[in-house]
């Protein structure tokens, strides 16, 4: 573990959360009404591909999310949303946080590290799903979201080196001592710590990581089913 008072990064999907947050809330945007629906559909073939591919995700993305709010013409209108998604889903929503990863996050925090969360997923989801857990003061930084074309589209998406950029940017610029992700995308910010750990990876993706990374990172599993990893002894130690 880093000494106190240094710096550590959190992924949050597929981190501290079993899922990808933002696609299960856009799927619930999208499945409010069935022209939304076939809207989706309609631009499956062209926006599908786009996420696939690292260039062009944020505008895939931004298509989906547009569709899931087209309509709305206030980044507000989209938190309140948010804010009835978990509301409405509260138990599930709590049943795909990984308490061995939340024990990790708590141990961080009660060392007296400065911890963040950078998503990609929208901060405000992020929050609200961390407020279950008593961590709503935790600071997240995540995508960017604005009005564009008659709905909400991602502005700016936290991800890859823009994760690093938008990190910098909310004016954390101590080196990360440590930084935990699952995502080959998060090879930058894994890069950049001093002590990175890769948690519930894709088995495919694990050479990559053991390529990439430093011989002694840590690759762990935090009770992701079907992710690849080793139990982390330290959240077993505090069952």
């Amino acid at each position: 573990m880093p000494d106190p008072g240094h710096f550590v990064v959190f992924d949050f999907d597929h981190t501290l959360y079993n899922g990808d947050s933002g696609s299960h809330l856009f799927a619930w945007l999208i499945r409010r009404s069935w022209w939304r629906r076939l809207l989706a559909l309609l631009i499956l073939p062209v926006a599908g591909p786009m996420v696939a591919w690292l260039p062009t995700r944020r505008h895939g993305i931004s298509a989906f999310v547009w569709v899931g709010t087209v309509g709305m013409y206030r980044s507000r209108d989209l938190d309140a949303l948010i804010d009835e998604y978990v509301a409405t889903h509260a138990d599930q929503i709590r049943a795909r946080l990984l308490p061995d990863a939340l024990k990790v996050l708590h141990l961080h925090r009660a060392r007296g590290d400065t911890v963040i969360v950078a998503t990609g997923a929208p901060p405000e989801l992020a929050r609200a799903i961390l407020d279950f857990v008593a961590h709503d003061d935790l600071p997240v930084i995540g995508t960017e979201i604005g009005p564009r074309f008659g709905g909400v589209v991602a502005t700016r998406h936290c991800h890859h080196e823009m994760k690093m950029a938008m990190i910098r940017d909310a004016g954390y610029t101590a080196p990360i001592d440590a930084a935990y992700s699952d995502s080959t995308a998060d090879l930058p910010l894994l890069l950049a710590a001093r002590r990175p750990v890769v948690v519930n990876p894709k088995p495919g993706s694990v050479e990559v990581f053991r390529r990439l990374l430093r011989p002694d990172t840590p690759i762990l599993n935090w009770g992701c089913p079907g992710r690849a990893g080793d139990p982390d002894p330290r959240a077993m130690a505090r069952g």
